[in-house]
């Protein structure tokens, strides 16, 4: 939203060099107005969404329980989730567990590799179809991922399992705070 008042506030400003704007007053008839007076406006604007705006990097946390169906598991720490945020109200979005690092699929070494297959497949089958044929999962302390088009959360499984603490307790992730990355291989 930011991005979008500044690129305005521009534009603006950029229409007033030549010392006379159109403008569109409230009953839609068309003036010549000042560029400072737009520009002015313009500032104005900007200024006020970014009084109310959340400050970049704000911890927001959504406490949940939010309802989840599992559409893919990615890899042992994240997995494709539909969630319900509002009636009839869906949203896809990749989901990294919390407080765990699983091995990459992509590792660096074999054992990694290795390694990243069985966490998969465990997180995988800790997973009970729901009745619609897929997983369902509740979704808690949901909060912004370092990735775009992901957050990290803690999920539970229908019968109440926390994943992150079952991959730690099955020796297949090692506790992770979004610091660098634990060493897989040796």
């Amino acid at each position: 939203m930011t991005r979008i008042i500044t690129f305005l506030a521009l534009r603006i400003q950029s229409a007033g060099s030549d010392r006379r704007t159109r403008t569109v007053g409230a009953g839609g008839a068309a003036s010549l107005g000042s560029p400072l007076r737009l520009t002015g406006a313009a500032i104005l604007i900007w200024l006020s969404v970014i009084a109310v705006a959340p400050a970049a990097g704000a911890e927001d946390i959504l406490t949940g329980p939010v309802p989840a169906v599992v559409e893919d598991v990615i890899d042992g720490d994240t997995l494709r989730v539909r969630a319900r945020i509002w009636l009839g109200q869906d949203l896809a979005i990749y989901v990294r567990l919390a407080g765990v690092d699983a091995p990459e699929t992509r590792g660096a070494c074999a054992r990694e590799r290795e390694l990243a297959q069985q966490a998969q497949s465990f997180v995988a089958s800790s997973l009970t179809p729901g009745g619609g044929g897929l997983p369902s999962v509740q979704l808690r302390e949901v909060r912004y991922g370092k990735y775009a088009r992901r957050v990290v959360a803690r999920v539970e499984t229908e019968a109440g399992l926390d994943l992150s603490a079952a991959l730690l307790a099955a020796g297949l992730a090692q506790p992770y705070d979004g610091g660098p990355r634990p060493v897989w291989c040796d």
